[in-house]
């Protein structure tokens, strides 16, 4: 595959508008987003003329988002959904369902963290991480895939992380100094990238959901509460390759893991 995403690359100029295979008024979904990467992610697809639902486990800071956004002239739909609550899945994609039929974008942005060392964390502590950030994708994406399957040009955005890169981290070269401190997030992102490689080898054999494209993104060092707001880049700039994977042509990659500058390596 080659690398496109360089800063000379056709598909980052054809990137600031929306894919050009979707109908009028996508949909996009963004698990996570009443704050940080996932608010931002909401606010630029909502900006390039998607509609967003802005999905959210607390629903009183879900509507705080979204009433946010909208003084900036976007207007994303808030519900409540907690990725590790299968019911609350169910329940936003009959909602999807309903109102629109079909899903274009899901963006798996909902994740947590625990700052702990390997010594010193425990299996209850790696469950809970997994539950959310590996469990909970899985359960959005089977839980959306027939939404998706009607799209024209269906999108799936694994929010990863640096840290999960076995290459960079057994190197020494993870961004933020902390990867060694958090193997309970790694390790599941690194499974998330598993995830990543595994449905885009699936989708290829599979004639109703071939047309599917997924990646990885990681948005680099960003401030944000995951990493205490010491991140040095902005959540605008980290938000970018989401939205530039959310939105791939439909001769852009799919299976890969992607930073601002191109593959990352696994």
């Amino acid at each position: 595959m080659a690398v496109w995403l360089g800063p000379d690359d056709r598909f980052r100029a054809e990137r600031r508008g929306r894919c050009p295979e979707l109908t009028e008024d996508p949909v996009a979904l963004v698990t996570g987003a009443n704050k940080g990467l996932g608010k931002e992610t909401a606010r630029q697809l909502a900006a390039r003329g998607f509609t967003v639902v802005l999905g959210s486990r607390d629903a009183e800071r879900g509507q705080a988002a979204a009433d946010e956004l909208a003084e900036g002239g976007v207007r994303p739909l808030p519900v409540r959904l907690d990725v590790a609550d299968t019911g609350s899945v169910q329940e936003v994609a009959e909602r999807l369902e309903g109102a629109y039929g079909r899903l274009d974008v899901l963006v798996n942005n909902a994740g947590t963290v625990v700052d702990r060392s390997a010594e010193r964390t425990t299996a209850i502590e790696m469950r809970r991480t997994y539950e959310v950030n590996v469990f909970g994708a899985v359960t959005m994406i089977q839980t959306m895939l027939p939404l998706l399957g009607r799209s024209r040009a269906p999108r799936i955005v694994n929010v990863s992380s640096t840290t999960a890169s076995m290459t960079l981290t057994s190197g020494g070269t993870y961004f933020g100094g902390d990867a060694g401190m958090r193997m309970a997030y790694s390790s599941s992102k690194a499974a998330l990238n598993m995830l990543t490689v595994q449905y885009a080898m699936a989708f290829r054999g599979n004639d109703a959901l071939s047309h599917i494209k997924i990646n990885s993104a990681t948005p680099g060092y960003t401030a944000t509460d995951m990493t205490g707001h010491r991140g040095t880049r902005t959540v605008a700039e980290g938000a970018r390759i989401i939205v530039d994977l959310a939105t791939l042509p439909g001769d852009g990659p799919t299976g890969g893991f992607f930073n601002d500058n191109g593959a990352v390596p696994w």
